[in-house]
């Protein structure tokens, strides 16, 4: 019997120089993947996947799609394969890779609701100054008691519960840094992450309608695969209902430890990431227990194609 496998798609934060390149020299239709986000964007995406410079590919508005572009390369490779997932997955921007993935949007569509996403994230961080912090050490009942007691010194929220004692505030950047003292003053690490904008907080509210609107134009179809969406940390399978999700997701909180649990309650075996970099896969490894039997991969290269496709083939 085939094991139960969860493609999981990573987002910012996991971009690197030189992503994606040497599955463009194999695949021609990985070339296409590229040729299609550059025709989207009217941007030299692809340039910047391959050569950066690190500084303009980090940009939100560049950013967004590059990552993108990686994941559907590496899900097609996949696809062209044969690899079949009992669910999907991606965290905040990667759920758009999810889905892709399980075909409720096209490659182009799904390049299309990025790029969108990053130039109207891009636009209300230039508008409203944010931070994003990481706080290592305290659980999310106490870093909820935190950015509760915070919120006197502006907008803080929650923005990522990625595990059980890792989770990213967000908000007006003196908020965060008094909420960050608080941690610190209770044993916990704050990290300060390099990010352009306040990410899944209120800071970012005046770009909801608008991608709304954008989703709306947007055809979407039935999950042929299961989806654990971000917001919910459930499933999700009528379209209109998973429009108003992605919608939701900009301002709203990324349920990463909680759909990972939600994956191993579906008694899933083998987890493989699907992108660059390894930041999902660190995650994997702090929230999953050493009693539950299961395999990683990362399929962000030729390397770790080739390992993946032997391990499950």
């Amino acid at each position: 019997m085939s094991k139960k496998i969860a493609l999981l798609f990573p987002g910012q934060g996991s971009q690197v120089v030189g992503m994606g390149h040497d599955l463009y020299q194999e695949y021609d239709y990985v070339r296409e993947i590229f040729d299609m986000v550059d025709e989207v964007t009217k941007s030299h995406i692809s340039k910047l996947c391959f050569k950066g410079p690190m500084e303009d590919l980090t940009l939100t508005v560049n950013l967004q799609p590059a990552v993108t572009a990686v994941n559907l390369a590496c899900l097609a490779v996949l696809q062209k394969e044969g690899i079949h997932a009992s669910l999907t997955a991606g965290h905040s921007l990667g759920e758009y890779s999810a889905l892709a993935a399980c075909e409720v949007a096209t490659y182009e569509n799904t390049l299309k609701l990025v790029f969108k996403r990053g130039r109207l994230m891009h636009r209300e961080a230039s508008k409203h100054k944010g931070a994003m912090h990481a706080i290592i050490g305290l659980d999310i009942e106490a870093v909820r008691s935190i950015v509760d007691e915070a919120k006197g010194k502006g907008i803080v929220a929650v923005a990522n519960h990625n595990a059980a004692k890792q989770i990213v505030i967000t908000g007006a950047p003196d908020a965060v840094e008094y909420a960050s003292k608080i941690a610190g003053d209770k044993g916990a690490k704050a990290i300060p992450l390099k990010v352009s904008g306040a990410w899944h907080s209120e800071l970012i509210r005046g770009a909801e309608d608008d991608f709304r609107a954008f989703l709306n134009e947007i055809s979407f179809g039935s999950p042929k695969t299961p989806v654990i969406f971000n917001v919910t940390a459930d499933f999700e399978s009528n379209p209109e209902k998973i429009k108003e999700i992605m919608a939701n997701q900009l301002c709203n909180p990324v349920r990463w430890y909680d759909s990972v649990c939600k994956m191993q309650d579906e008694a899933i075996e083998v987890f493989a990431e699907v992108g660059p970099k390894k930041v999902l896969t660190g995650l994997l490894r702090k929230i999953i227990p050493d009693t539950y039997t299961h395999e990683v991969y990362n399929v962000d290269s030729m390397k770790g194609l080739e390992k993946f496709l032997k391990a499950v083939t």
